[in-house]
């Protein structure tokens, strides 16, 4: 696109209702921030366990940036791995029950690192039609053969993956997919990666933290350990609170990711004071089941209550709750009038959900309470 013609772009996206723009958040993370002035209700955040401003974890940021400043300096390869990071890797690594955990500086990064680094135009990714962008776009960037199969449909994966002679065959899905919240099903998932000799990786992003009676995510939750997982990727930027992502799996793949991965290697790490405040997090992960345990019965209570006012839910076990709409323009009107009552939700719209299933993409942390969620429910029945 000439620059030229940008102006005229921008004009169709806002006639399309298609137009995004930030708001400004004037307050620390919470349920009740104050965004572009006013006090609101949020229920878009990805805080799913109300861990971005936990006090402790707050306090070892501060101790940790006195320390090591706030700033790393260089890449991980050159002289900004510290001690921090080394650490947080080792136990995000004995907490997944991996050999080994790599940080990277966000999962975008590491989803585009891991594929570009294991595959080249002798491999076949397949991929639901599904997936979060970062792994459409890593597939794009390897020059591998890109199969997509329709959304978690393992019968038409299995007959794709039957008729392949590639000798690097990857099958690359979501654990919890972040515009629907429903979940891959991992386990038949995994059952196709042995018996086609596929590698299969995991972007668990939206589900460690939250699934699995010890908040390991997707892959717990259908009761698999992550070792059999080839490749695991999270992000600590939703329920760890803080921000970055991570992969884990075998001491060789990590290895081979620190020689081989782009985004890894020439990309700046980190603070190591996000790390520190990550080990703290990832503490109150590991003892805190009841934050897991409050999110399940904050979703029951909003999908029971949304049911009865005969909204359309996708079948979700996680935090984000979606009720589709259908159109950009009523779903953006809707987000618009529920923001007057001083609740934030966001409008999900073309291209990130696709044309006819705009929606509100409702998201629950730990932190909410029940009488948040009657609050939302009584302004959903007065605009429905």
């Amino acid at each position: 696109m000439k620059l030229d013609g940008l102006k005229e772009d921008l004009a169709q996206r806002k006639a399309e209702h298609l137009y995004r723009s930030r708001k400004v958040l004037e307050s620390p993370q919470s349920v009740e921030p104050i965004i572009d002035g006013k006090q609101v209700l949020s229920f878009c955040s990805n805080d799913y366990l109300g861990l971005a401003n936990h006090p402790d974890v707050v306090s070892r940021f501060k101790q940790a940036a006195d320390q090591y400043g706030v700033g790393s300096g260089s890449a991980h390869l050159v002289s900004g791995h510290t001690k921090e990071h080394h650490a947080l890797e080792e136990e995000l690594a004995d907490y997944m029950g991996t050999e080994r955990a790599l940080l990277f500086s966000t999962g975008y990064m590491a989803n585009l690192g891991v594929v570009s680094a294991l595959c080249d135009r002798h491999s076949e990714i397949y991929e639901d039609k599904l997936n979060h962008a970062s792994l459409l776009d890593a597939a794009l960037i390897s020059r591998a053969k890109r199969i997509r199969f329709p959304h978690l449909d393992t019968n038409n994966l299995e007959e794709r993956l039957s008729g392949s002679e590639s000798k690097n065959k990857f099958i690359v899905s979501d654990g919890v997919f972040s515009m629907d919240g429903d979940l891959a099903p991992i386990d038949k998932l995994f059952a196709l990666s042995k018996s086609n000799k596929a590698t299969l990786m995991i972007d668990d992003a939206h589900g460690i933290g939250v699934l699995g009676k010890k908040g390991k995510g997707s892959i717990e939750h259908f009761g698999l350990d992550n070792k059999q997982i080839d490749i695991t990727m999270g992000t600590l930027g939703k329920a760890f609170g803080t921000a970055g992502a991570f992969v884990a799996g075998s001491e060789e793949l990590i290895e081979t990711l620190i020689q081989k991965s782009r985004s890894y290697i020439f990309t700046t790490a980190m603070p190591a004071a996000v790390a520190a405040a990550t080990r703290e997090s990832l503490n109150s992960i590991k003892e805190e089941s009841w934050r897991r345990e409050k999110l399940q019965s904050l979703i029951s209570q909003f999908r029971k209550g949304a049911s009865e006012l005969g909204l359309t839910l996708i079948d979700s076990i996680s935090p984000i709750q979606p009720i589709v709409i259908g159109s950009s323009e009523k779903t953006v009107s809707l987000s618009e009038k529920l923001l007057e009552k001083n609740i934030l939700i966001s409008a999900i719209r073309p291209p990130t959900v696709a044309e006819g299933t705009s929606r509100l993409r409702v998201t629950f942390s730990a932190t909410h309470t029940e009488k948040h969620v009657e609050k939302l429910l009584t302004a959903l029945s007065e605009l429905s």
